[in-house]
């Protein structure tokens, strides 16, 4: 029984944070009018020096704006992009573009 609870507990857990890092895909598509300079309108990049964000995983992309914006990944464009972006701001962004 004690492991069944644990089982339970875990799925539970897991499902919110999952949940957590949903975001708002129409809040998110209004922030990342600043990034279609670089990434596309729709997410797809024109030039090959910047990644196409469409599809990408939304945990992926989450991780990646919060190391730029954390000092823990940098980059001369990326890093002051990032930087005043809040939490709901990144899973939102995120949430669009890998909703595209």
């Amino acid at each position: 029984m004690k492991n069944v609870a644990s089982v339970v507990i875990s799925c539970v857990l897991l499902a919110a944070s999952g949940s957590v890092l949903a975001g708002d895909a129409e809040a998110g598509k209004a922030k990342a009018a600043s990034c279609a300079g670089c990434h596309g309108a729709n997410g797809v990049s024109s030039n090959p020096m910047w990644p196409n964000l469409a599809g990408q995983q939304s945990g992926y992309l989450a991780k990646q704006m919060k190391a730029f914006r954390d000092g823990t990944r940098t980059d001369p464009m990326m890093s002051p992009m990032a930087k005043p972006l809040t939490d709901a701001d990144i899973d939102n962004i995120a949430a669009y573009y890998s909703g595209l």
